[in-house]
């Protein structure tokens, strides 16, 4: 099976997956990194106050290189104060 690599990449900086994992092919990948994705959008919906933006980013790759890039992006715009 091939072993694929999700890179996290926030407002934190970037995280670079050493380890890897195996999975069956490009669309399994594919699904992991939108369920990684989903789990951290859900953390971030937590953690913005009041208005505020949070992007994500997991990147994928092979050891041939880079395969895709999920993104995400969570925005609050407040339109009046409470």
């Amino acid at each position: 099976m091939p072993r694929y690599y999700f890179d996290l990449k926030d407002s934190h900086g970037i995280t670079v997956d050493e380890e890897g994992m195996e999975l069956r092919d490009f669309e399994a990948a594919q699904n992991e990194a939108g369920r990684a994705l989903g789990s951290m959008a859900r953390d971030a919906a937590s953690s913005v106050i009041r208005s505020g933006i949070e992007q994500m980013e997991i990147g994928v790759r092979d050891e041939a290189g880079p395969l895709m890039a999920v993104r995400f992006l969570f925005e609050v715009s407040r339109d009046r104060k409470r």
